[in-house]
């Protein structure tokens, strides 16, 4: 498996505990447990860190969100596939080390080009691409 398809994997398993109101370790052991599909170790490790990640840090990746939203919007107003790229792309840009913010931008955009609408590839940018700004600005 790739890390791109790793990556998908990480976000409908993040899409999945907020459509069921889930626990990522639910998710997670559902997934594996009836999942045909061989991973690497490095694959499991990723996709658990992630999906864990994004619950862990649900608060701060929300308030990024909603910093960048247009004035009036909520976070309940973005649809769940839309949310789950945001959460996995911020989550990627400010807490593994091993993903240039610019890489988790251009890989959310390809998701939501394959996941979601034509229009949402443009607001996932925008939403991304002002917190590389913020994380630049404040370097």
């Amino acid at each position: 498996m790739s890390r791109k398809l790793a990556r998908e994997t990480a976000m409908t398993l993040i899409y999945q505990m907020d459509l069921n109101n889930s626990k990522a370790s639910e998710v997670l052991d559902n997934f594996f447990e009836n999942n045909d599909t061989e991973f690497e170790s490095d694959d499991v490790e990723y996709i658990k860190s992630c999906v864990s990640g994004v619950e862990e840090n649900l608060n701060m990746v929300n308030s990024y969100i909603e910093k960048y939203l247009k004035s009036g919007w909520k976070i309940g107003r973005i649809s769940k596939v839309d949310l789950a790229i945001l959460r996995l792309g911020i989550y990627e840009m400010l807490l593994r080390d091993d993903v240039p913010p610019k890489v988790a931008v251009n890989e959310a955009v390809e998701i939501a080009k394959k996941y979601s609408t034509e229009e949402s590839k443009a607001f996932i940018n925008g939403i991304l691409g002002n917190i590389i700004r913020e994380i630049k600005d404040n370097a």
